[in-house]
């Protein structure tokens, strides 16, 4: 199982829609499963990827919150999201957001602190799962992925909103 290599702004494919996945059967979908979530585990503090992050233009995400720096008390653990909807969203909240695709940046980014979302799983099965606060706010920053968004489209102000990322060693 590689680690696939990510997309990073401004490629043309992090702006395209994503299509449905209608084949659960399909033995390339199960192996681009594995590989997208060995790309999240390896990459550091990576809690989510979207499939248009690594060239792929179907509606999928995987998280997993728990592989955050500091994880919230309260998460799933790791999910493959597949055709994910968010049915219902409540209260909004400012949360610094970084991405992937946008390694040199971070930004203030105004999202619902409560969603219910359903989705399928990798075999096709429908699941419908409430969540709150930062696993709500991964979710919905990588399902912006799947309709072309960046959390560039999010901010309210560049110049108040975006950052510079700070590095690390």
């Amino acid at each position: 199982m590689p680690a696939l290599p990510i997309l990073t702004y401004p490629d043309k494919r992090l702006r395209e829609t994503c299509q449905d996945v209608a084949d659960f059967q399909d033995p390339d979908l199960q192996v681009f499963i594995d590989d997208i979530l060995e790309t999240m585990q390896v990459a550091p503090a990576c809690v989510g990827v979207a499939a248009p992050q690594v060239g792929h233009l179907i509606q999928l995400v995987v998280i997993n919150c728990g592989l955050a720096r500091k994880p919230p008390k309260a998460h799933h653990g790791e999910l493959v999201l597949i055709n994910p909807a968010i049915l219902t969203w409540n209260g909004l909240e400012v949360g610094r957001e970084g991405c992937l695709s946008l390694p040199d940046y971070t930004a203030n980014v105004i999202r619902a602190t409560d969603i219910s979302v359903q989705f399928q799983d990798r075999d096709g099965r429908e699941h419908a799962l409430g969540m709150r606060d930062f696993e709500a706010r991964v979710v919905q920053h990588e399902m912006d992925h799947l309709q072309g968004k960046l959390f560039l489209d999010r901010i309210v102000s560049r110049k108040a909103d975006l950052f510079k990322r700070k590095r690390y060693r």
